[in-house]
């Protein structure tokens, strides 16, 4: 049964974390010769943060990351992941004028992180790209698939002795989506149609770039692993004993997960399934040819295999059955002939599309052991937020997390299961997040973090809620046993 809990450890080597990105909790956003990202400029200028708040402070980071790493010994996790600010690093893009400042930054961090015994785990691109690569075309532009090799080339030259683990994008397909189709992250753009599919070839071409960099250059001597993080929910049909509703289901996984892991796990081209739902709907729309960019031969050999493990980025699950007139309005994309929901039954954390349902993880574990050849795993992000809407914040604080503490701890066990009943090889698990932090485009208003973080205070205290106190516990466990009072 889904809901009988499963007793035991993950292996010796597991990787236990938190999770953070730069713009989230950095703040410090023009000091010290840090250039401009485009988040500094959608949460400037776009209107479009629900609290028309910015990160120009956010947790300080950047001031306070000493304090960071405490928190991290005390919750007894010995893997952090957090992502580089490129514009911090390059502030004109450019690498041969570097921002000393920002690369002192990160040593001192990188540095104080390994002096505690936690292995920092680094993301190259976690969506904060440079203003001035925006002003030039961005992901729209051929030009940034160097231009993220030249700066992946040099984050392995100056970090890549301590650093272990890179994550070269983090999930390309919510930048897709909300940066290039619905426009409400940066940078901002509202083409759902044609730019969005168009950001994702250079966002796997700027991927594949930096992991052959890091492969023929740097592995041999670095020794250190190197892969992307896709995000998905889990997505099953409606009503199992109906085909229609299995096809929408799958057409869902594949036009989120699929889109960029069949690339880099199966054959370096998009799923067959997509490519036929674009093609279609292209025709649909009077149109002589798909908008589905086509990749070349080569591009193709460039992108397949450029993983060392699988990343994944999950929270929650989703229903599927056919599009139909009456759920138009409801309509994810113009090309998605899927109408996708919540069992409304399903327990609701704080963000509006956040259900719980632990049970979707241990099945989206299996279908990426099935689908994508058994690659070893790493749940790069996972967590529970709460929400506090302007003018009925309520108790932001929360210290007494129960729902978190039991979504930690409900989603962890699925996990085991999937490794314990399914096989599956996991090597590790990124909580999200080590604090609370900014939240896109929800601002302030929605909060993920195991740590408080009072905004209102210049120094940006923070502190710990019960959730630590349920995940460290987990942690020295390495796992569940009987003897736990809760879990």
């Amino acid at each position: 049964m889904a809901d009988e809990k499963a007793y035991g450890k993950f292996a010796d080597d597991f990787m236990w974390g938190t999770a953070t990105a730069s713009y989230q909790i950095e703040g410090a956003w023009e000091k010290d010769g840090k250039g401009e990202s485009v988040w500094d400029r959608h949460a400037h200028e776009s209107g479009k943060i629900e609290d028309n708040s910015n990160a120009d402070v956010a947790c300080d980071s950047y001031h306070n990351y000493e304090q960071d790493v405490e928190m991290m010994k005390n919750l007894k996790v010995k893997h952090y992941r957090f992502s580089l600010s490129w514009a911090r690093l390059l502030p004109t893009a450019d690498a041969g004028k570097p921002n000393q400042a920002g690369i002192d930054y990160y040593n001192k961090l990188i540095n104080a992180l390994v002096n505690a015994g936690i292995q920092p785990c680094v993301t190259l691109y976690h969506w904060d790209l440079p203003q001035c690569l925006q002003e030039k075309g961005g992901f729209l532009d051929d030009m940034i698939i160097d231009k993220f090799e030249e700066y992946a080339n040099f984050c392995f030259e100056k970090f890549g002795d301590r650093v272990k683990m890179w994550i070269t994008i983090n999930e390309p397909h919510v930048n897709c989506i909300y940066g290039f189709a619905m426009g409400n992250h940066a940078p901002g753009i509202q083409d759902p149609c044609n730019g969005f599919y168009k950001v994702s070839r250079t966002m796997l071409l700027s991927h594949a770039k930096a992991w052959h960099k890091y492969d023929t250059r740097y592995r041999a001597q670095q020794k250190g692993q190197i892969s992307i993080s896709c995000n998905s929910d889990w997505c099953e049909a409606k009503d199992p004993s109906k085909e229609e509703d299995r096809k929408a289901a799958e057409l869902y996984l594949e036009a989120t997960l699929g889109w960029f892991a069949h690339p880099v796990y199966v054959d370096g081209d998009y799923p067959p399934v997509l490519k036929e739902a674009v093609a279609k709907k292209s025709e649909e729309y009077g149109m002589d040819k798909s908008r589905f960019p086509v990749m070349t031969e080569e591009e193709k050999t460039l992108i397949k295999g450029t993983h060392d493990f699988f990343g994944l980025n999950h929270y929650t699950t989703r229903l599927a059955t056919p599009m139909t007139k009456e759920m138009e309005e409801h309509r994810l994309h113009p090309d998605l002939d899927a109408f996708i929901f919540p069992n409304m039954e399903w327990e609701r954390a704080g963000s509006e599309w956040l259900y719980i349902a632990p049970w979707g993880l241990r099945k989206l574990l299996k279908h990426i052991a099935t689908t994508y050849g058994n690659p070893t795993i790493i749940v790069t992000e996972n967590g529970c937020s709460t929400k506090h809407p302007v003018g009925k914040e309520g108790d932001v604080a929360n210290l007494e997390d129960e729902q978190r503490c039991n979504y930690i701890s409900s989603y962890i066990n699925e996990a085991l299961k999937a490794v314990q009943q399914d096989g599956v090889k996991l090597q590790g698990y990124f909580l999200w997040s080590l604090m609370d932090n900014f939240e896109w485009a929800a601002g302030y208003t929605e909060r993920f973090g195991l740590h408080y973080v009072d905004f209102n205070d210049a120094a940006r205290p923070r502190k710990a809620r019960k959730s630590c106190q349920i995940y460290r516990e987990i942690i020295e466990n390495n796992g569940f046993t009987k003897s736990r009072k809760k879990f």
